[in-house]
């Protein structure tokens, strides 16, 4: 196993940040419920605690029994982290005299601490909370304040133990990429070797000796993560692997038989199946966002399985599962409360006997498309935007027809196209369009009309987990409202979506 880093989260909406950045030292970390704590075994070389929405003081709040490994491994506690460990020790923690939210400066800053090396007097620094910790227990230092937090850092003196009352893995956190390297690499003296090679080697490795002589199907999505996924199974079991393409009536204009053609090169055996009828009827009557997913994640399932069963001694289905899918589908009382339900993620149902294979279930999207890179796949597969596994039926918004499918197909092939010819493509990490339930008066001619509206959207990332709207050009917003208007009967508006991630999500359902 490789050398990790062990986050136990109790509930912060930062606690994936730190994940991102322990990565992008090349040190592989995990995040895991702080009451589902992993066994803690050699390869785990330091632990950090959260921050969480909750206070310590309130009754019935998350809570750790941190004596299973304080002072036998380096421990660094954040914000919440911190102040449980002040409060389990005998420290004194109270609400805050005033609100401790945004910008401070470490005004106080022991520069000897290993916690703190090569940091600046005055360093900025990201408050978040409403305690502080008033006082320290016996034992424990402090070793930074800013002008109205005292204990903005602590040591435990003999231990590598230590609390910080800001979020350093922010950017508003300037030297806060320091800080988690001294932790990381300097007091857990964690090697830096964890690489899209490294991974590759492994996880092929892993895969050959799990699968055996079995055989694997896979859904094929045409994005970034299932091409990946299958790659990686093909490099390590090679013609055991059947790759299946499902065209679920919810695909981008063109994108079944362009998908199809793009992998004729990746030397994978692909089947392409028309379902087309089957998800629609499914999907008939059905408006509330989570019962679309669900339903065509189980048609998804029905549908494998059919395909499954006409191969002789298939044994595991293979899925394109990401860590984002993996953390936005947990939910445990406090932390990661459930965004959406996400049809790669929560098992498989008992009437299918396949085990799932997942190896890309502890990779970032940026993570992904890294490997995706070094495994030499076409960057025309690399560079796509993440598009939904529900496809578009989540971005249209009530009941499903495949009326309003081709509507919006071909609102969303005008938009995709200008992005592209426009340059703008690649400054995008997603993007699409989205039909809204509502009709607008609009003048066309000499005659009134009552008709559809759809929203553009295009965000910026580097992971999916937080995004900002893209500033796209007004003339290029112009153009594609006049196209979109004119080219596509039945709309007669466009919105363009100004939201970030948080507080709205990527999608609109």
């Amino acid at each position: 196993m490789a050398q990790q880093i062990l986050i136990l989260d109790f509930g912060s909406q930062y606690t994936q940040l730190i994940a991102r950045r322990v990565r992008e030292l090349n040190v592989y970390c995990e995040i895991h419920p702080y009451n589902k704590v992993p066994e803690i075994t050699s390869d785990i070389k330091g632990i950090i605690l959260s921050g969480s929405p909750c206070s310590v003081r309130d009754e019935g709040a998350p809570d750790l029994n941190t004596d299973a490994f304080r002072g036998k491994l380096p421990l660094l506690g954040v914000c919440y982290g911190a102040q449980l460990l002040a409060s389990k020790y005998g420290g004194e923690v109270l609400p805050s005299s005033i609100r401790e939210y945004g910008r401070a400066n470490l005004d106080q800053i022991d520069l000897s601490q290993d916690l703190l090396k090569e940091m600046t007097h005055g360093s900025q620094v990201w408050m978040s909370h409403g305690d502080t910790i008033k006082e320290v227990p016996a034992g424990f230092e402090v070793i930074a304040s800013t002008e109205s937090v005292r204990v903005a850092a602590f040591k435990v003196q003999g231990e590598s133990t230590y609390g910080i009352q800001f979020h350093p893995e922010v950017t508003h956190s300037s030297e806060g990429k320091n800080l988690i390297r001294n932790f990381v690499v300097g007091i857990c003296g964690c090697s830096q070797d964890w690489t899209s090679d490294t991974f590759i080697d492994s996880t092929v490795a892993d895969l050959k000796k799990k699968i055996g002589a079995d055989k694997v199907v896979m859904g094929l999505s045409g994005g970034v993560d299932s091409s990946v996924a299958a790659t990686l199974i093909h490099r390590a079991i090679g013609d055991q692997l059947t790759c299946v393409f499902v065209d679920n009536g919810l695909l981008r204009k063109n994108e079944y038989e362009e998908v199809l053609d793009s992998y004729k090169n990746l030397g994978l055996n692909v089947i392409g199946v028309d379902s087309k009828q089957r998800f629609y009827d499914a999907l008939a009557g059905l408006t509330d966002p989570e019962a679309k997913r669900k339903a065509i994640g189980r048609v998804f399932i029905e549908v494998f399985d059919d395909e499954a069963h006409k191969i002789d001694g298939v044994k595991w289905l293979g899925q394109g599962t990401i860590y984002p899918d993996v953390i936005e589908s947990v939910s445990v009382k406090g932390p990661s409360a459930t965004i959406k339900s996400h049809h790669n993620v929560g098992g498989l149902p008992d009437f299918m006997k396949l085990s799932v294979v997942e190896p890309l279930n502890t990779l970032f999207k940026d993570e992904v498309r890294e490997v995706g890179r070094a495994l030499e796949i076409p960057e025309k597969i690399i560079g796509r935007h993440p598009f939904p596994g529900p496809g578009l039926a989540i971005r249209i918004l009530g009941d499903i027809t495949e009326e309003k499918v081709k509507t919006l197909q071909e609102v969303d092939y005008i938009f995709i196209q200008g992005l592209k010819e426009h340059g703008l493509y690649d400054q995008v990490w997603q993007a699409g369009a989205i039909l809204l339930p509502i009709q607008s008066v609009g003048v066309m001619g000499d005659e009134r009309t009552y008709e559809k509206v759809v929203a553009l959207r295009a965000v910026g990332s580097v992971d999916g987990m937080t995004a900002d709207w893209i500033h796209l050009p007004y003339e290029f917003l112009a153009k594609m409202s006049n196209d979109i208007i004119n080219r596509v009967k039945g709309v007669n508006r466009v919105v363009y979506d100004i939201s970030s991630k948080p507080p709205a999500t990527i999608e609109w359902e």
